[in-house]
């Protein structure tokens, strides 16, 4: 998902580019975070991971019960896309909303005027 969002980014322009990047780089991430948590060394395997996407193999996942890159078709493993893309909506709707909250606290404040 991170490459078509690295695709979508360089078609955009100003500001809206960087978010989308952002949000690539936030997809990057995933893999690293199970891995880490999995107690695995998250660089070898992410590193991996890439090689074997940008190869070709987009069937390629995270073999966390051996600790390894594996073919997610062979071992069975199939995602909902109704789930994932849900849990992705989601996602992006809080970051949306953190950002906003976040502008509204940084703005100046409206002046009172005593009545």
């Amino acid at each position: 998902m991170s490459l078509e969002v690295d695709q979508l980014s360089k078609e955009v322009k100003g500001k809206e580019a960087l978010a989308i990047e952002a949000f690539a780089r936030a997809l990057r991430q995933i893999p690293v975070i199970l891995s880490d948590n999995a107690g695995y060394d998250s660089a070898e395997l992410v590193s991996q991971l890439k090689n074997d996407i940008f190869n070709g193999s987009l069937t390629s996942g995270l073999n966390l019960d051996e600790g390894k890159v594996g073919n997610m078709k062979e071992l069975g493993i199939y995602e909902c896309f109704r789930v994932k893309e849900q849990a992705l909506n989601s996602a992006s709707e809080a970051a949306e909303m953190i950002l906003r909250v976040d502008e509204i606290i940084s703005c100046a404040p409206r002046q009172r005027t005593r009545e």
